[in-house]
């Protein structure tokens, strides 16, 4: 129906590029399972895991397993028939979004782990200042990781073909459009302008917070590594 209605120009070509692309995203996820799995059972058997480490390997190739799991949900919510509906066929923005969010945990909890077993620990004087740039680095981390999610919701739904000028959306700061759904919940997950608004002012939140997070870190006397750690993610952002 898809094919008949939408993409009956397609050549064989252009096919097979789509499906190479599929089929190497899929390899390559089962090449990273392979990366985490068959060493963490070498070492298991090898006895080189403390108690801890035993549990944090487990939990990372949990995750392996289950961030698998998501993507074929996913995809698999992009091939259902819609008789309803002749749109383009895209997958649930609802599970694009769990699927990205698994990925940057699996990511953020592996180089978390891999950095805590090269790096020692700085021993530093717990102090009020050093407690608030932690509770501001660990705010800040939690509005990146929203801003990434609202991301996967613009492309599941292709939010970003709807306004392509920026400050403004079109001739308009807020959009007429911007709840158009009812009922009113629903424009933050379905509506793809309101979808687009809300990314566009989470981004400009998380460059505006880590800025100030640099700046508030340059007030406090840090080690080395840590205010590198804080610079580049200054870089990051504005490169962002």
């Amino acid at each position: 129906t898809v094919f008949n209605s939408l993409n009956h120009d397609m050549t064989l070509t252009e096919f097979k590029f789509i499906w190479y692309m599929e089929y190497s995203h899929r390899m390559w996820g089962r090449v990273v399972g392979l990366a985490y799995i068959l060493p963490a059972a070498y070492f298991w058997r090898k006895g080189w895991l403390s108690r801890p480490m035993k549990g944090c390997v487990l939990a990372l190739c949990g995750l392996v397993c289950f961030q698998g799991l998501l993507g074929w949900y996913m995809v698999k919510s992009g091939l259902e028939e819609k008789p309803d509906s002749y749109d383009i066929p895209r997958v649930s923005q609802y599970r694009l979004a769990a699927h990205l969010g698994s990925a940057l945990v699996l990511y953020s909890a592996s180089l978390w782990t891999g950095l805590s077993l090269l790096l020692p620990r700085h021993k530093l004087p717990e102090t009020h200042q050093l407690l608030r740039l932690r509770q501001f680095a660990h705010g800040t981390t939690a509005l990146i990781f929203l801003t990434a999610l609202s991301g996967a919701f613009v492309a599941g739904l292709d939010a970003g073909l709807v306004y392509n000028s920026f400050p403004k959306m079109g001739e308009r700061w807020i959009p007429d459009d911007l709840l158009a759904f009812s009922p009113m919940l629903r424009n933050i997950f379905e509506n793809p302008t309101t979808v687009q608004f809300d990314h566009r002012i989470l981004g400009i939140t998380s460059v505006t917070a880590v800025t100030a997070l640099y700046l508030f870190s340059r007030k406090i006397p840090l080690p080395r590594r840590t205010r590198m750690a804080v610079t580049s993610l200054l870089a990051v952002a504005c490169m962002q």
